[in-house]
């Protein structure tokens, strides 16, 4: 480790740091609430015509808001670090970190959303479909997971050998 050096310890390091644990709610909140919209359309539709599924149908909106758990997880360990004074790459892993989570989540969001929408529409009509629908649910569920695993290896390496930053 090396010593304080103003060259790597700027002021504004920690803003990506700010940035990245921001990126991580927001993009997941905007794929969670995208998930779930799209969903309810079809789960609300299809309970006039089958309401004694209508229960069975809500997994696909209750699977799209546990990806604003992935945000919310993720940004909370993210601001446990946040320090006035950091190391620039500490603030550049923060920062990559948010993104990884956050778009990730946001790419499961629509995906939730879409397969929702047709598999709760397909299953009303034909209830066999219900497994393959929650089968690939959880398959797009698992591309917000993935966001959450390279999330926290970043935040793990981003305090392995940095400099100390002395105020």
């Amino acid at each position: 480790m090396d010593a304080y050096t103003d060259a790597r310890c700027p002021p504004y390091a920690s803003f990506f740091g700010v940035l990245g644990c921001a990126a991580s709610i927001i993009f997941t909140v905007i794929g969670a609430s995208y998930g779930t919209a799209k969903s309810a359309g079809a789960i609300f539709s299809s309970g006039i015509i089958r309401p004694d599924r209508l229960m069975q149908n809500t997994l696909c909106a209750i699977m799209a808001q546990i990806l604003s758990i992935y945000g919310l997880v993720s940004s909370v360990i993210i601001q446990g670090d946040l320090d006035e004074k950091i190391p620039l790459y500490q603030g550049f892993m923060q920062f990559g970190a948010g993104i990884a989570v956050g778009l990730c989540g946001l790419a499961a969001g629509f995906a939730i959303g879409i397969v929702g929408d047709a598999g709760v529409r397909a299953s009303t009509q034909q209830p066999r479909l219900y497994i393959g629908m929650v089968l690939i649910l959880i398959f797009a569920e698992v591309l917000g997971l993935y966001g959450v695993v390279v999330c926290v290896l970043m935040l793990t390496r981003s305090k392995q050998n940095v400099t100390q930053c002395l105020y």
